[in-house]
């Protein structure tokens, strides 16, 4: 019976590792996609408790990828807007907020 608790204990550690790098190279749109496929699979129940609980982690990982694209995107438009005159893109630059999420959540 103690194989038993091993195994639970990495199966948790699994699905969390996992559904991080899995959300990274999503675009918004594909995690938002599949982030509304998962609250669905969750509001309709009737499933396992460790399935629910797998389905939750990757509902959570994939609103933060959505909260820090949205962020992202947020931040932009405040330097565009704040520098109408100047140029924007030598301040995206410097500020450094298109380094990793740049890419994946505008199509880069």
């Amino acid at each position: 019976m103690p194989a038993k608790s091993k195994k639970s204990t990495p199966s948790k550690a699994k699905p969390d590792d996992g559904v991080e790098a899995q959300t990274v190279s999503l675009s918004f749109e594909g995690a938002l996609e599949q982030l509304e496929t998962t609250v669905g699979r969750l509001e309709e129940g009737e499933m396992p408790l460790e399935e629910a609980l797998e389905l939750f982690e990757t509902g959570v990982a994939l609103s933060r990828k959505c909260t820090a694209t949205l962020e992202a995107a947020e931040k932009r438009i405040e330097i565009l807007v704040a520098n109408r005159d100047g140029d924007s893109t030598q301040s995206f630059e410097t500020d450094g907020l298109l380094e990793d999420d740049d890419e994946d959540s505008f199509g880069g």
